[in-house]
């Protein structure tokens, strides 16, 4: 039977292919008693620096031998394997239509294929490597596309970032997803790391493999159709309109549609579809010389076998009740323009698989209430969002030059030094504290100096602030019932972060496919979620 050791430790400095060896020695067996070695979850633990730790959690099997024996050892768990279940395969003429080509739109679909449906995917931007080549022009000289950008565009948001897999949910079908993964292209160990990633330069290939897999079962793309109106028939969705021209008609919409397109929030409001508003963050990038986050975090410089270091920060405000923290830590990565609507700017982390560039950046945010709103109804935090991306467009001087500062400048101490970014398009120097609101500058500035108290060398003069962070989070809810259906209209299931579903790659692939076992269950004769299952489970020896 397969067993569960948790807690192996070993030196940057020490081999993985030593790892049956250091797992024999803790049991006391013999190496060729030890089989089948896998590794289950990997992370790192540096408090005690320089002293860092690589903790492994491991699955194996055991020779007859010692099994009797082990199965009595308190530091062992077994492994209770889950075998997956086929799901019912369905036939039906209902039509389903995706709108939206990120990770809940995608995933909903590759959902919808493991039950023998197929859907329409109407996407507003390009096909992803089209998409790349109009994100770099924009980096390369400011000019914008306003449906195929960093925002829109096969793979959604996710595609222009750091592909951070990180979830906080237990849910089984997480594996499904990192397995779903690993086989269109990411990387292997996505499965185990405590903190995977992909990499935007890798995840591009991943969801090209997807969408020919989709199409090789009978999915039909259609990009640059952007959904401008929907028809509803005796409060029943029934067609999608697409360019303000064509008519697809449609008995299921998953709307995934992902938290920058404003415009589909507008069509919901004139369509009486019942939204919230909803809080969200804003800020600024701060980026740092990763050599020095390496040094703050390792204790020396960066040991062999171990990752370009990260960190998380946090500070609360007991006057305020605001909260200042870092938010889309990219390691090794660049800061770049994420805008999607003409004159406003928008910043945005991103890291290629290896995080090999020299800089490492992270959002540094504030949280924004809903009191804090530009006025009343469910879309006065886009209103909010809007003036201050157009108030950072215009401190950048045009073109889409994002403003900056030196970090000892922003927070009014001596030795202001250069000012040096990754950041494309390009920056002009200039007084932070007028691209956001006062709360958020006050904020920022106290969390920064507790932000230097906590990760020494943070607050230094090789650091620089870009502006404006303010994609965080959609700061719209489209309402909907248990079954994921819109409370307003039915057929209709918002999805993703968009929706306000979700935050992150992870997150809105699961709703995604929540969302199409939903529909699934109401096509077929089981209940939603119930047709198969992934993962395992664990039980103590």
């Amino acid at each position: 039977m397969p067993f569960i050791y948790r807690n192996l430790f070993l030196t940057p400095h020490d081999s993985e292919e030593s790892l049956p060896a250091f797992l024999a020695a803790k049991l006391s067996v013999p190496l060729s008693a030890i089989k089948n070695v896998v590794i289950i979850r990997k992370g790192i633990d540096a408090r005690k620096k320089p002293h860092i730790k690589i903790v492994y959690t491991l699955s194996f099997s055991a020779d007859t031998s010692v099994q009797a024996r082990l199965a009595t050892d308190p530091s062992l768990e077994w492994l209770d394997e889950i075998v997956p279940q086929s799901p019912q395969r369905l036939q039906s003429l209902q039509r389903i239509v995706i709108v939206g080509s990120g990770p809940a739109g995608l995933f909903a679909a590759l959902r919808l294929a493991e039950y023998g449906l197929a859907a329409t995917i109407v996407e507003r931007g390009e096909p992803v490597e089209q998409r790349a080549l109009s994100v770099q022009r924009f980096w390369k000289d400011g000019t914008l596309d306003p449906e195929s950008n960093v925002q829109f565009g096969e793979g959604g948001a996710g595609t222009f970032s750091d592909g951070k897999l990180t979830c906080r949910s237990k849910d089984l079908t997480v594996p499904w997803v990192l397995d779903k993964l690993a086989a269109f292209g990411a990387q292997p160990e996505i499965r185990y790391l405590a903190k995977p990633h992909i990499g935007t330069d890798r995840l591009r290939t991943v969801i090209s493999a997807i969408r020919r897999e989709l199409q090789n079962k009978g999915f039909l793309f259609r990009f640059s159709s952007r959904m401008t109106n929907m028809s509803i028939t005796h409060g029943n969705i029934s067609a999608v309109i697409v360019n303000d021209a064509e008519e697809i008609p449609c008995d299921h919409l998953i709307l995934a549609s992902g938290h920058s397109a404003r415009d589909t929030f507008e069509l919901l409001e004139r369509l009486n579809i019942l939204l919230q508003r909803k809080p969200f963050a804003m800020g600024l990038r701060v980026e740092h010389p990763q050599e020095l986050i390496n040094a703050t975090q390792y204790g020396r410089q960066r040991p062999p076998n171990l990752p370009a270091a990260d960190y998380a920060l946090a500070w609360n405000s007991s006057s305020s009740g605001r909260s200042a923290y870092s938010f889309c830590m990219c390691p090794g990565g660049v800061v770049v323009g994420g805008s999607s609507e003409a004159g406003g700017v928008v910043t945005n982390g991103m890291s290629g698989q290896m995080r090999n560039s020299p800089y490492a950046n992270s959002a540094l945010v504030v949280n924004v209430r809903e009191d804090d709103f530009d006025g009343p109804g469910p879309l006065a935090g886009v209103r909010l969002q809007q003036r201050w991306e157009r108030q950072a467009f215009a401190s950048g001087g045009g073109g889409y030059r994002a403003p900056a500062q030196n970090l000892l400048g922003f927070l009014g101490l001596p030795g202001k030094g250069a000012v040096k970014t990754s950041y494309r398009p390009g920056i002009r120097e200039t007084e932070l504290e007028t691209v956001l609101p006062p709360f958020i500058i006050d904020t920022l500035r106290e969390g920064i100096a507790d932000f230097g108290r906590k990760l020494r060398g943070f607050v230094t003069v090789e650091a620089t602030l870009i502006g404006i962070e303010s994609r965080t989070s959609s700061p719209v809810r489209i309402l909907r019932d248990s079954s994921f259906e819109s409370v307003s209209v039915k057929g209709l299931y918002p999805a993703g972060e968009g929706a306000g579903y979700a935050g992150g790659i992870m997150s809105a692939a699961l709703d995604g496919i929540k969302v199409a076992d939903s529909i699934a269950g109401r096509l077929g004769n089981d209940a939603p979620g119930k047709t198969f299952e992934h993962g395992v489970t664990e039980k103590k020896a």
